[in-house]
């Protein structure tokens, strides 16, 4: 059980996730333009941008998409790409952003199949909706919430994908408990996250590198003991081979493709 002091800690971690991810959304709807690269911007939620986009998706993915969508993603992989979706799956996104994911999870299971996308800033679930109009797609739904508690029914998804989100949790067993949860018997987590290079963790360990997807990246054996306890079995990653610096300095960090399933 967490003390009250790691309490205040943790939700002082959340208000400073949910105040930055907020206050992109809200100018990439006041700007409505993809901003170009600044030359120290490396890291992985830094200013969105086409470049770092292109490096992640393919331009047949994003080419029909909102380009607010794409200027509002600050993801480390594409969890859509190997997840293996089937049509009439139902899918979860964790930490679902201005939307991106949403819309080719949406794609790739059909009319019957349907993809809830969860966050917990307003602004972001505004910017998604927004997105979502735009584009007419009717299989997606955004609601409000904390991944630390999903406000879901349990076995109520087949598939869990997440971008660079259970990163920034200071409590990711809550974040796998809730996960395995909701998932139905043999469903599967497909998540593109930031884990450390080696046991030392991350270079920069402040409030501004926990909102930066920097600071609550764990050791890979850590986090990958965290979905073992959770109940999950054949656990396995794959390095995405995209590592992060900052202002040229290797920040000890990478992206990291995670998949689990939950015994049928």
């Amino acid at each position: 059980m967490a003390t009250k002091n790691e309490d205040v800690k943790n939700e002082d971690i959340r208000r400073l996730v949910r105040e930055r991810y907020g206050a992109r959304a809200r100018g990439v709807i006041e700007l409505n333009v993809i901003q170009q690269p600044s030359s120290g911007d490396s890291g992985c939620c830094g200013p969105a941008d086409l470049e770092r986009a292109l490096r992640i998706y393919s331009e047949g993915q994003i080419n029909n998409l909102p380009a607010e969508a794409v200027a509002a993603s600050a993801g480390c992989g594409n969890p859509t790409a190997l997840a293996g979706l089937r049509p009439g799956e139902r899918v979860l996104d964790l930490g679902s952003g201005g939307g991106i994911d949403c819309f080719l999870a949406a794609q790739q299971v059909g009319p019957e199949g349907y993809v809830t996308g969860l966050d917990m800033t307003q602004d972001m679930l505004d910017l998604a909706r927004r997105n979502q109009a735009s584009l007419g797609v009717t299989n997606v739904e955004f609601i409000q919430g904390e991944i630390e508690r999903i406000p879901l029914p349990d076995a109520s998804v087949d598939v869990v994908i997440s971008n660079c989100v259970v990163c920034l949790s200071p409590d990711k067993d809550a974040v796998f408990q809730e996960t395995y949860r909701v998932l139905a018997p043999g469903g599967r987590i497909h998540l593109s996250d930031m884990m450390a290079l080696t046991s030392e963790g991350p270079a920069r360990t402040d409030a501004e590198a926990w909102a930066s997807c920097i600071a609550g990246a764990e050791n890979q054996e850590v986090y990958l003991e965290r979905l073992r306890k959770a109940g999950f079995e054949n656990v396995e990653t794959t390095e995405e081979q995209i590592r992060f610096d900052g202002e040229g300095v290797p920040m000890n960090v990478a992206s990291v493709k995670v998949v689990a399933r939950k015994p049928a």
